[in-house]
């Protein structure tokens, strides 16, 4: 078939996407590759397109022709890409980047396409605009090169490099075609990945979503409309965490695949009741546990069995015992990992239990006693580094929770007085530019070495040792630096005692989070308080620290650039200070920069990780965990470039 037949058939309605491909992730540099290809003459590949009723079809964008329609499931990023060139603008059911193809240019002499330059390509007669070439044809170009004197004589040779591009449109792509009354959403799906193997592949959920779309077109919208409101409050989901709700409450099981004889109607109610309970579930931890933003919001793969337990009881949780008795669950189970590996058979146990409401909440707090082996918490597993660690949002809630004074107010910094994140700000105790040098990493970013302060405070206080500040302090405040966990003997605040400093704070924090817990559980006795360490040096066991994560603010930056660099590409999220747990005890491995532990085409490649600056060891836990491990930004991009939005089927261009 002719690309300019196929390109009128998009506008006609003859042919569209289906609704569960994903985006235009092409970059420039593909967009250029393929046209140097065609210019070329050399194969770019072939297309596959799903035949079938029109009226049937679940499509991304525009209006499709009645009767049969031929639904791309290889060649979008092709097809969108010559579309976006030759028409100047993106195909109706485009989502993604339109720069990507906007701006292409030809070289007359060079027979090169670049990007526009304005400083190299402004005024210059031998750069040809390729859309405007495309849309206006030849005579233009004639005249140009004819009113030039230098051009004029070479006028032949120039025009017949014109003509390869003016008749890319003309050139045949062959289209295999999938028809006949057997090829169901779910066989199409399948035979999508099996020919997609360059591209982002669908994982469950996106099969589960498909086969809600085919039948509700607006679904995905709708979910994505519920996600965005989340996020305005400060909390990323994504559609598969979602449908994991849905899930859960419409079917009481995690597997998608117990959603395929579900109704379109009972999908939609449940995604209306999923939405209750996830509120719900929302409120009762940030305004209980003072969990208000995403980065303190672990355990996230929890909530679904809070969303099933909260629509199993009418949508609200009336009895503040039963609120409390249920947080403490989910702030354990979060705690522990209890759903951070093999998460889909972690919510199907805890699902399994509730199946009789009654003495439910006893099973699941008595099975992660059982599976813990017990539930105190000690000082050692405040041994955390960085804010990936497991106990960074227990600092927090205990922080919100409690009576925790700001150093420089005096105010308790309740979670209602100070409204988001950004009026709080993590406060190294001791500073890392007075450690560095002296103590290992892991030491300078020890957990125990975070308090959380007013932004005004934090920059008040700078780099200035606790010897000095501490007092000074504890003059204006009496009691500020003990409601923060702060030891007070006073040796302790001096730099040389600092492994000790912390050995006794994560003595007072277990304690505390131990009271938290003990009165989120109404047990009817105090858990034993653990003993504040004497000022002399410990001969207790030392726990080591979990290793990995990022370092410092620059490091920080790096990464955060990177994430949005991958968001750009139209690519899965990773995990920021990702905790890899051992599979079967949950227990924390390492803490990972930035990690995809589904992969980058999730379910269908490898885990992969980016690791800044970490010890070998780190680098070694990653790949004993099958994580392909990237130790610098550019190495990353260039596999993300060259493997993962790599041209399937387009020959190199000579």
């Amino acid at each position: 078939m002719r690309i300019s037949t196929i390109l009128d058939h998009i506008d006609s309605g003859h042919m569209a996407l289906p609704q569960f491909q994903r985006g235009y992730v092409w970059n420039r540099e593909q967009v250029r590759g393929l046209m140097e290809s065609m210019y070329q003459g050399l194969p770019v590949g072939t297309l596959l397109a799903w035949v079938t009723d029109a009226s049937e079809s679940d499509v991304r964008g525009g209006e499709v022709a009645a009767g049969s329609v031929q639904l791309l499931l290889d060649g979008q990023q092709r097809i969108t890409s010559l579309y976006g060139i030759s028409r100047g603008t993106p195909p109706p059911f485009f989502n993604g980047n339109a720069r990507s193809f906007t701006g292409l240019f030809f070289h007359l002499d060079d027979e090169v396409f670049q990007f526009f330059q304005p400083s190299l390509m402004q005024d210059n007669p031998l750069w040809i605009d390729v859309t405007n070439l495309m849309q206006r044809g030849l005579s233009e170009y004639i005249t140009r090169l004819n009113e030039a004197p230098d051009l004029s004589p070479r006028l032949g040779e120039y025009l017949g490099r014109l003509t390869r591009i003016v008749t890319i449109p003309d050139r045949d792509l062959h289209v295999e075609e999938v028809t006949g009354a057997d090829k169901s959403i779910d066989v199409v799906v399948d035979i999508f990945n099996r020919v997609n193997s360059g591209g982002t592949k669908l994982s469950k959920g996106d099969l589960a979503l498909a086969k809600i779309c085919a039948s509700w077109p607006h679904g995905r919208d709708r979910m994505q409309e519920m996600l965005n409101v989340w996020r305005g409050h400060g909390y990323e989901f994504s559609i598969d965490w979602l449908l994991r709700n849905v899930n859960a409450i419409v079917t009481g099981e995690a597997e998608f695949r117990h959603l395929d004889e579900v109704s379109t109607e009972e999908i939609q109610k449940g995604l209306a009741r999923a939405e209750k309970c996830v509120d719900v579930a929302l409120n009762l931890i940030s305004g209980r546990l003072g969990l208000d933003h995403d980065r303190a919001l672990f355990g996230k793969n929890a909530l679904p069995v809070i969303a099933h337990y909260v629509h199993r009881r009418g949508g609200q949780l009336t009895d503040a015992i039963e609120q409390d008795r249920l947080l403490a669950w989910y702030f354990q189970s979060s705690m522990w990992g209890r759903f951070s590996s093999a998460a889909e058979t972690a919510i199907d146990l805890h699902l399994g239990m509730l199946e009789q409401m009654e003495g439910g909440l006893d099973r699941l707090i008595e099975e992660l006693r059982l599976w813990r082996g017990g539930l105190d918490i000690e000082p050692g597993h405040f041994v955390g580094q960085t804010r990936g660690a497991r106990f960074y949002p227990v600092l927090y809630a205990l922080t919100r929770t409690g009576e925790a004074r700001d150093w420089c107010s005096g105010q308790v910094l309740k979670q209602w007085l100070l409204g988001k994140q950004n009026a709080l700000e993590l406060h190294h105790i001791f500073p890392k530019a007075q450690l560095r040098g002296l103590y290992p990493r892991s030491e300078v970013n020890a957990l125990a070495n975070f308090c959380f302060l007013t932004r005004e405070c934090n920059e008040r206080i700078g780099a200035r040792p606790p010897s000095e500040y501490f007092p000074e302090i504890e003059a204006k405040h009496p009691g500020a630096l003990e409601s923060q966990w702060i030891p007070m003997d006073r040796e302790l605040w001096e730099l040389d005692n600092y492994p000790r400093f912390l050995e006794a704070r994560r003595a007072l924090l277990a304690d505390a989070a131990n009271d938290l817990l003990a009165d989120l559980r109404h047990d009817s006795t105090p858990p034993i308080p653990v003993p504040v360490p004497s000022p002399a040096p410990s001969t207790a066991p030392v726990v080591a620290p979990t290793p990995g994560g990022v370092a410092d603010e620059d490091e920080e930056a790096a990464v955060r650039e990177l994430m949005e660099w991958v968001r750009s590409q139209a690519l899965p999220d990773g995990h920021y200070e990702y905790e890899l747990a051992h599979p079967d005890t949950g227990e924390p491995l390492a803490v990972l920069d930035l990690a995809w532990p589904d992969g980058l085409q999730p379910e269908y490649s490898e885990p992969v990780a980016v690791l800044l600056d970490e010890e070998p060891e780190t680098l070694q836990i990653a790949a004993d965990h099958g994580f392909r491990h990237f130790i610098s930004v550019e190495a990353f991009k260039r596999h993300v470039e060259t493997e993962v939005l790599a041209l399937e089927g387009v020959a190199a261009p000579v």
